[in-house]
């Protein structure tokens, strides 16, 4: 089920979220490498920097609340950001996520892992990497550039590979039907190159379609 939390988590993941830090430590790591493992997204915050401050004569401020979110819950609120509002006695803004308009037909994002098969695979997201660029804070930027690479890889992924299934099928029939005109008469050398590169094709997609269901039930 798509996914969505939020609250004071007491640490920082960046020595950036923590006034008057320069270093890493251990707890940043262990927070940012929970986040990374449980594939959650960490949503760049509007309107401020930090969600909490002390209000004392040495201020120290931090960015201890957040709402962290699956990538299949972002597929269904593809709006979603989260905006600090204004606080009035508590040490911590207020957190408010705007979501926008719920989508239930969207099909979540996934990286499917037949396409570092393809020829050129790594330039083509290197080149879509490097053509993107936007404006605002680091984590918003990196956010921006992830959203518009997803799409990238969506369209070429419809484009270059399409309905593996469908393709498999063709590719099927159209090996048939040569091998329907063998059975009648000796094929023609641009028949026998025809049916080479058929064969050629099949094997490279019943390859992809392998990937891709190795992948959907994880196995090794």
């Amino acid at each position: 089920m798509p996914w969505c939390f939020g609250g004071d988590f007491n640490v920082v993941r960046f020595p950036s979220k923590h006034s008057g830090s320069s270093l890493f430590t251990s707890v940043m790591t262990d927070f940012s490498d929970f986040i990374f493992e449980q594939g959650l997204i960490d949503l760049p915050l509007e309107g401020g920097t930090f969600t909490w401050s002390n209000s004392r004569e040495v201020a120290s401020s931090s960015r201890l609340d957040k709402f962290l979110l699956s990538s299949d819950w972002e597929e269904h609120f593809p709006n979603i950001r989260q905006r600090r509002l204004q606080r009035f006695l508590s040490d911590h803004f207020p957190i408010l996520v705007e979501g926008g308009n719920f989508q239930r037909d969207c099909r979540p994002f996934r990286f499917e892992n037949m396409w570092l098969k393809a020829d050129g695979f790594m330039d083509k997201v290197r080149s879509w990497w490097e053509s993107n660029t936007f404006r605002g804070s680091p984590s918003f930027r990196i956010a921006s550039k992830l959203k518009v690479l997803k799409l990238d890889l969506k369209k070429w992924n419809g484009e270059e590979f399409g309905n593996l299934e469908n393709r498999m099928c063709k590719l099927w029939k159209d090996l048939n039907d040569l091998d329907l005109i063998a059975d009648c008469q000796p094929l023609t050398n641009d028949e026998i190159l025809e049916k080479d590169q058929l064969r050629t094709e099949l094997e490279k997609v019943t390859l992809m379609e392998e990937i891709c269901w190795r992948q959907k039930y994880k196995a090794l």
